[in-house]
């Protein structure tokens, strides 16, 4: 997208086709193309088949919000996000808010519950009221849904995960790095049977946090068994199951890597009822884990959530570079759980 000038009053936010584009383009009338749009009678097959040639060619958008805001319009910025109430997600969330803020932009967010026909609803739901942005965490691992609104002006930016099939700007934790780390850290501590619990295979963090493992124990000169392995969905009941199921028979795990904040806390109750001591990382933090004494790896979702933001205002503000992909490095804070030795 080449960068142009813009008249002094005209927004500097998004460049997308009007309505009067599309009469223009189809050689009809505004009100004709009113009538088209909101799919009213007085319209001849001819001409509503020129409107819709115009509207696909242009990749015009009804703008749900046009009667709000006509005058001294607010830039707004949609951010899709997994789950609100993730704990992760909610510093990432302020951050993005306060770069939007400093723009002079309103932040409207929602979550997709980790489903993607949902993100997509929520997503052209976001697009058809005229936000400038979007800052997405995918769900979904085919975004070719979104190429018409990226051509139409709508920046975007994707966070935690890649794009899938569209060529766009992204911010990622380094999930395989962290991963293999925590999981070092515990082999460095003498484990050898360490069993690892993580998200839906499909999910691109957890296939990144799982490729962590199995290096750090092929480093170790280690062979993992299919027992030490579990992925899933992240509800308590199912990770109990999968940690359980570890911790049985003759030759249980010495060690849990947790894949996510939500394996974690379920970790943390399961080992709590376990008549012996078992070390525990988990990726990501969470609440009183300091308390707690969980290691963990970190990572800051503040500076993910900021750095996806000042990445998509750059674009608004006429950025033309191809796409980039930001991989921000984790941390490992040892508290106690991870440096409990083999029993």
């Amino acid at each position: 997208m080449a960068e142009t000038a813009r008249h002094p009053s005209e927004s500097r936010y998004g460049n997308r086709p009007t309505m009067k584009d599309v009469a223009a383009r189809a050689g009809v009338g505004l009100k004709t193309v009113s009538r088209v749009v909101n799919s009213e009678p007085g319209v001849t097959p001819d001409t509503e088949r020129r409107v819709h040639e115009a509207i696909d060619a242009l990749g015009f958008r009804r703008n749900d919000s046009a009667r709000v805001l006509r005058k001294g319009r607010t830039a707004s910025i949609g951010l899709v996000l997994e789950d609100l109430a993730d704990p992760f997600y909610g510093p990432l969330s302020r951050a993005v808010e306060e770069v939007a803020r400093a723009h002079g932009a309103l932040l409207i967010n929602g979550s997709s519950a980790e489903d993607p026909e949902r993100e997509q609803e929520l997503v052209l739901a976001l697009c058809a009221r005229r936000v400038d942005g979007l800052i997405v965490i995918p769900a979904g691992d085919d975004h070719r849904y979104l190429e018409p609104e990226m051509k139409a002006g709508i920046a975007t930016v994707f966070v935690d995960r890649p794009a899938g099939r569209v060529d766009a700007d992204m911010v990622l934790s380094d999930s395989f790095g962290g991963a293999r780390a925590g999981v070092a850290h515990l082999v460095a501590h003498g484990h050898r049977r360490i069993g690892f619990i993580g998200d839906q295979p499909r999910i691109h963090t957890a296939t990144e946090r799982l490729r962590g493992y199995h290096a750090a124990l092929t480093d170790a000169g280690i062979t993992v068994e299919d027992s030490w392995v579990s992925l899933g969905p992240t509800d308590p009941a199912r990770v109990r199951a999968a940690a359980e199921a570890m911790l049985a028979g003759p030759e249980p795990v010495t060690a849990l890597f947790a894949g996510n904040n939500r394996v974690t806390v379920t970790a943390v109750r399961v080992l709590a009822e376990c008549d012996r001591r078992i070390a525990l990382v988990g990726f990501d933090d969470i609440e009183l884990a300091d308390l707690l004494g969980i290691t963990v790896i970190s990572q800051d979702a503040a500076t993910v959530g900021r750095t996806a933001a000042e990445h998509l205002f750059r674009r608004l503000d006429g950025a033309a570079h191809p796409p980039v992909r930001v991989e921000l490095p984790t941390r490992l804070v040892p508290r106690g759980s991870g440096e409990i030795p083999p029993a």
